[in-house]
């Protein structure tokens, strides 16, 4: 479940900010994060036994996770160049 974009009416208001939409809202986000994960490589997992799914789930999030956080640091690095270059134009 999405909230409507834009300006809500108020019966769409009273839906979006009942209970049980909340807690499907949070839902999707788990959906988003597990579609990230299976592009990623945990669509197929050639480990046997519990264990061996366990460590390569754990492996997974956790590349996922640097993949995150590498993203947001070339960002960050993107947004500084940007900075620097309109300030070295001005």
């Amino acid at each position: 479940m999405l909230p409507k974009k834009g300006r809500c009416n108020k019966a769409e208001c009273e839906e979006e900010t009942a209970k049980d939409f909340i807690v499907l809202k949070k839902h999707s986000a788990v959906e988003s994060a597990i579609n990230g994960l299976e592009n990623h490589g945990l669509d197929r997992c050639p480990d046997h036994g519990i264990q061996g799914f366990k460590r390569y789930v754990g492996l997974s999030v956790l590349a996922r996770n640097l993949q995150i956080m590498g993203h947001n640091i070339q960002q960050k690095g993107l947004k500084q160049l940007q900075r620097f270059e309109q300030r070295k134009a001005a």
